[in-house]
């Protein structure tokens, strides 16, 4: 396989700069969301922001990258970072995008070979990369201006840990505009940080180096839903066996397996509650009763619970979309919030989920 340009954050850092201004793991809703029942008209997932500026420095090593780009350095990978990018775009997810070689990364590109009958090449080749690039071959990262609404809380730097604790707010929101920003694009706080060194992110009007997330327009209709435990992905059907989405997945641990067999979409919770049950469930720290825990993107189950015919279990986001597939979860099937929003505009009451082995 041939090998990408690595670009070091030192080096990303230092182009950005002549341009530039200036732990908790999730958990099943114990008998679901109380509000099971699909709305007509879902909230839509939020349209990919657009670029307000001529390209960096940066931008244009990045959206010009090569396959056959070398570099000493370890780090981002131009190569990698871009081709992250498209995957996202053509909703074969690598999750959060990072600009690093790892497993939600390569499984992203084998889903994506397989669906277009090009032959697997455990990393980058030159097939799948021409691939990628005259599918979605514009720029894929962007210059964006941040607007209010980007940089209005409340946030939460000191968010406990204690399930206890986390009752007692009105709302468990993002960390700081950091993890916000990040979730808006889809990138990992450490890529947007080397993007943006010394930026401030809390000030509206400032402008920031981001990966350019535009989803192309889902061709199908979702008919079935494959869990896949041992690669560790959700995967959508259409009628004809034809992957339509692909996401990167934690999915149960040794201790709460997630459930084995067939069940169907019972319905979706936006901005969801989460009801700790210590006798149903699991036990968190020294929490023996009931709690009611308020809803917010850092809430245990994230910002989506897709809840499902067998009682407490369902697809949901998370807090922490930086462990997908790196930590267990307590039986559910947990995804980024992007990832289980756009699964969520995607399903109908009574879609089949099936648990694959």
């Amino acid at each position: 396989m041939k090998r990408a340009m690595r670009l070091n954050a030192t080096w990303i850092a230092l182009l950005a700069s002549l341009t530039m201004a200036g732990g908790q793991t999730a958990a099943p809703a114990p008998d679901a969301p109380p509000s099971p029942a699909l709305p007509a008209n879902p909230t839509p997932a939020l349209a990919a922001p657009t670029a307000t500026s001529a390209p960096s420095p940066t931008m244009d090593i990045i959206n010009n990258a090569k396959l056959t780009d070398t570099g000493a350095n370890d780090g981002v990978s131009p190569a990698i970072l871009r081709a992250a990018v498209v995957l996202d775009r053509v909703h074969a997810s690598p999750g959060v995008i990072d600009g690093r070689d790892g497993e939600n990364f390569v499984h992203a590109l084998e889903i994506y070979e397989k669906a277009k009958g090009l032959r697997a090449t455990k990393g980058l080749g030159d097939k799948v990369w021409s691939s990628l690039l005259a599918e979605s071959g514009g720029p894929v990262l962007m210059e964006y201006v941040l607007t209010e609404q980007d940089v209005e809380g409340p946030f939460f730097p000191n968010l406990p840990k204690d399930y206890g604790e986390l009752a007692k707010l009105k709302t468990i929101g993002y960390r700081n505009p950091s993890q916000k920003i990040g979730a808006m694009f889809h990138m990992g706080e450490d890529l947007l940080a080397a993007l943006n060194p010394g930026v401030d992110l809390s000030k509206a009007g400032t402008t920031i180096l981001v990966a350019e997330v535009k989803p192309q327009p889902i061709p199908g209709t979702l008919k079935t839903i494959v869990v896949d435990k041992k690669k560790s992905q959700v995967l959508g059907y259409d009628r004809k066996g034809h992957v339509l989405v692909a996401y990167p997945a934690t999915i149960g641990s040794r201790e709460l397996p997630s459930p084995s067999g067939t069940y169907k979409v019972k319905g979706v919770a936006y901005n969801p509650v989460y009801y700790y049950d210590p006798d149903k469930n699991f036990v968190q720290g020294d929490n023996q009763e009931k709690l009611k825990l308020p809803p917010g993107p850092n809430n245990p189950v994230g910002s989506v619970f897709i809840a499902l015919t067998k009682p407490s279990y369902g697809l949901h986001g998370t807090p922490d979309p930086s462990k997908i597939n790196k930590s267990a979860s307590h039986g559910c099937v947990r995804m980024t919030n992007w990832n289980a929003n756009e699964l969520a505009h995607l399903v109908k009451r009574g879609i089949v989920v099936r648990f694959k082995s």
